[in-house]
């Protein structure tokens, strides 16, 4: 159903978020970051949340994390790790599931690693808190996961600061210190932002292997479509705090059907092309804090019908297994998801 996946019940879930809303207390307003937002990820496959900056795909993330900070509160929903409510942990219970259970990747490395301590130390000091390691065992199995992220002579990396690595190397780290714990869920966010387009492939492949052979459930934040299609199984398309359209990878770029993610879809550099202008959504999304009438995407969209300024669109199920929020697959047949 629209809450879940198509190979959610083959292999069971990891992480459901449920009706969650996430919002921010400013002194000029409330602003609705998540608005009602529902995602499943299973115990198997690589999830992506996707849309452009400020839809709200990072706020979900962080979330999950317990990590958003005032003035931003969970307003509302649930986020269930195995069945478990993570919006009624205790902060000191979060501190042992982050980065045990659930582990995150940010876009920039340099600022997630502390300069003035060796890479190696860092992520073995995640065993030593979380599993009780010691310290020879926690090294061994550093250096080991080094390995198994690409990183060379890993060894010697261990001993290595930030800064004396390439970025493509500090990301791997990253991955390392994600992993290291064989956490139940990765959530990547935007982890290949900042590297050129060879060490983006190696990172992706690397993530790729990681879901195959650790049995760790990924959910990928990024505004990239072209990492998306390289990697993902399922997709959840934000705009403006909500989710617009959903679908496994195939059905979502075979047959797109909300007018964003065809923008979306459309702004993506392809060879062959000729020599012409990329295309771009026209406009800009809007301020949380003085959302449209109706459908938020309305002063957006080129396919706007006078009924969008009127009612905001439910989740319609156009397709098996594809959601999408737009009046024109209101009449598709598949009934709404709540």
């Amino acid at each position: 159903m629209g809450e879940g996946m198509t190979r959610a019940p083959e292999y069971g879930e990891t992480l459901r978020i449920k009706n969650l809303r996430t919002h921010f207390f400013t002194r000029y307003g409330v602003a609705p970051a998540v608005d009602d937002v529902t995602i499943t990820i299973p115990r198997k496959g690589i999830v992506g949340v996707v849309g452009e900056s400020g839809c709200g795909k990072s706020v979900t993330a962080l979330s999950v994390m317990r990590l958003v900070s005032r003035p931003g509160k969970i307003v509302s929903g649930k986020v269930l790790l195995d069945g478990e409510d993570l919006t009624a942990k205790s902060p000191r219970e979060m501190r042992q599931i982050r980065g045990n259970k659930i582990s995150m990747i940010f876009q920039e490395p340099m600022t997630s690693l502390n300069p003035v301590y060796t890479v190696g130390s860092q992520v073995a000091e995640a065993m030593v808190i979380h599993q009780g390691a010691g310290k020879k065992e926690a090294r061994d199995r550093t250096v080991e996961m080094f390995r198994s992220v690409g990183i060379p002579e890993a060894e010697k990396r261990f001993g290595s600061y930030p800064h004396q690595l390439s970025g493509g190397l500090r990301q791997r780290v990253m991955i390392a210190m994600a992993m290291v714990c064989r956490p139940r869920l990765m959530i990547a966010d935007e982890p290949t932002t900042a590297l050129d387009v060879t060490i983006e492939a190696q990172i992706l492949h690397q993530m790729k292997e990681l879901e195959r052979n650790m049995d760790t459930s990924i959910m990928l934040i990024t505004h990239n479509m072209g990492v998306v299609a390289e990697i993902c199984d399922y997709v959840y398309v934000m705009y403006a705090g909500r989710i617009m359209e959903q679908a496994d990878i195939f059905s979502l770029f075979d047959h797109t059907m909300h007018p964003y993610t065809t923008g979306l879809l459309g702004s993506i550099p392809r060879s062959g092309r000729g020599g012409g202008r990329l295309y771009n959504i026209r406009g800009m999304v809007p301020s949380l804090l003085s959302l449209p009438k109706g459908c938020r995407f309305r002063p957006r969209c080129e396919r706007a019908m006078p009924e969008c300024a009127e009612h905001e669109p439910e989740l319609y199920e156009a397709g098996r297994g594809h959601w999408v929020r737009c009046h024109l697959y209101r009449d598709s047949g598949g009934g709404e998801t709540r």
